[in-house]
């Protein structure tokens, strides 16, 4: 029996079929069913070039999710063999958004799990960057795999680890918050509203347990491995949290222990902001590695192809953007983008760092 909080209640969730279709989760065709969540914003003037304003609010959606075909290929290695000494290789995991399949696949193909979904790389250390939930047709079960690993890699002498994204900042506040007004800024704005705009599943809400928020809400929000400075989002609020990455981490924990809404959407909006570190944003990066330590950011939270610019529109006419090979490297080879929009026809990143140039 597994001990700890962590994993109590873990287990893979039920598998949930994926249908055929393509399907668009900018909007859920559910929204209208539930009540008028939409919010009519008229767009910031302001906007910065990633088209989101100055101190973003997004009581609207936060990507479009843009035609994705049913089978996501993905080219991995096996393993990297594990030292007879010292910790086993460092492995780090993009934006997962509830494809169960696809994780599980990925891992399989990087040597990490088997074929019945345990774990199975050893003293290998596992990072997930955040975003388990939301768009995607399983987030649950992917929070099960991944509490289940954490304490199957444990076992092994290895571990298995998660970093705090903005969808589980989401998922916490529309399961604590719902319809509660709260100060966005930008008029009058809602978790519950928020969440179903970003792809909020149903299906997820139902399932959602008590030991599956309790863990969303101890997850720390960066940690630095091997001179690598993890973090989900690319922005530099973290830098409003504290001083060090235990300060950080600390003062987010705190942050949704004390359970006020204008507190926790405060946060929320902050780990929203992205593209920070995009075209003349190695400065940005520095001022993280500098407040923070390490070499290199790891990030999740942007897609790629929208940090490559080479999407289209939001309204989604033939913008399927380039094929997802691996990671991108980008300021000036300071910052690491893991999330390969495995929602928009990219595909879910597993990647050994360091990452080879």
């Amino acid at each position: 029996m597994v001990e700890g909080s962590m994993t109590q209640g873990a287990g893979q969730g039920p598998e949930v079929a994926r249908t055929a279709t393509l399907r668009d989760f900018r909007v859920p065709a559910y929204v209208h069913e539930t009540g008028p969540f939409a919010q009519d914003t008229p767009p910031d003037e302001d906007a910065g070039p990633g088209g989101e304003p100055e101190g973003y609010t997004p009581t609207r959606r936060d990507l479009p999710v843009i035609n994705r075909s049913d089978t996501v290929q993905v080219a991995v290695d096996a393993a990297a063999s594990e030292g007879a000494d010292g910790p086993g290789p460092l492995f780090v995991v993009g934006d997962v958004h509830g494809y169960l399949d696809q994780l599980v696949a990925a891992l399989q193909e990087k040597g990490l799990i088997d074929a019945a979904g345990n774990w199975s790389a050893g003293t290998a250390r596992l990072w997930f960057l955040g975003d388990f939930t939301d768009r995607g047709p399983d987030g649950i079960g992917v929070i099960d795999l991944v509490m289940r690993l954490s304490a199957e890699a444990a076992a092994a002498g290895g571990y298995c680890k998660a970093l705090m994204g903005n969808h589980e900042l989401l998922l916490l506040g529309a399961r604590r918050f719902g319809d509660t007004p709260v100060n966005s800024g930008a008029g009058t704005a809602t978790f519950q509203a928020a969440w179903l705009l970003n792809g909020g599943q149903k299906t997820d809400m139902d399932r959602l347990q008590d030991h599956h928020l309790q863990w969303m809400a101890r997850l720390d929000a960066m940690e630095q491995v091997d001179g690598h400075l993890l973090v989900h989002s690319d922005t530099t609020a973290y830098l409003d949290y504290g001083d060090s990455i235990e300060a950080v981490n600390d003062t987010i924990r705190e942050t949704l222990t004390r359970n006020d809404a204008d507190e926790c959407w405060d946060l929320f909006r902050k780990l929203t902001k992205r593209f920070a570190f995009r075209d003349d944003g190695s400065e940005a990066v520095r001022s993280l590695l500098d407040m923070y330590g390490g070499s290199r950011i790891v990030h999740g939270h942007s897609p790629i192809p929208y940090l490559l610019g080479d999407v289209g529109s939001e309204d989604g006419e033939d913008s399927a953007g380039p094929l997802v090979e691996g990671p991108h490297l980008y300021a000036d080879g300071l910052a690491i983008a893991m999330d390969g929009g495995v929602t928009m026809a990219g595909k879910l990143l597993v990647q050994q760092l360091p990452l080879d140039i």
